[in-house]
């Protein structure tokens, strides 16, 4: 079975960075993809979604200290879907846990400084001029 996501888009808000009581990062953002085409009478129209990222540990560090609202990045990871109660009833909310994450565009500190987390990344080097990656340390689940 395979449950893999894969997005690209511009981050709603900046991150927020919080520690686990076993000290672990967590940090927590919205991502929005927009998506735009021509309609019958050639006016251009635009649909946004918003989706809900979680990053962990090391990777949760880099997103808290180098990425701000408005960033483009690419993001791959696993849909995962959390119930809780509100007033009495039940309610879901649908995540994507990232287990890869590259920063697009943009510059300063992303552009100049490497961030690859805790534990190492693949050997592959990345096509000229392609964006920093940084990868979880998370296990699969």
């Amino acid at each position: 079975m395979l449950n893999k996501v894969q997005l690209i888009g511009r981050l709603g808000k900046d991150p927020d960075l919080r520690y686990m009581p076993n000290s672990d990062a967590v940090a927590n953002v919205s991502l929005a993809t927009t998506e735009s085409w021509k309609d019958k009478e050639g006016q251009k129209q635009e649909k946004t979604e918003w989706h809900n990222l979680v990053f962990y540990r090391g990777l949760a560090e880099v997103v808290g200290e180098y990425l701000k609202k408005g960033a483009l990045i690419y993001v791959e990871g696993q849909l995962t879907t959390e119930k809780y109660k509100k007033d009495g009833e039940d309610r879901y909310i649908t995540k994507i846990v990232v287990s890869d994450m590259k920063m697009l565009g943009g510059g300063g500190k992303a552009e100049s400084e490497d961030h690859s987390s805790a534990k190492p990344a693949s050997t592959a080097k990345p096509a000229k001029g392609a964006g920093k990656t940084a990868k979880s340390d998370m296990e699969p689940f």
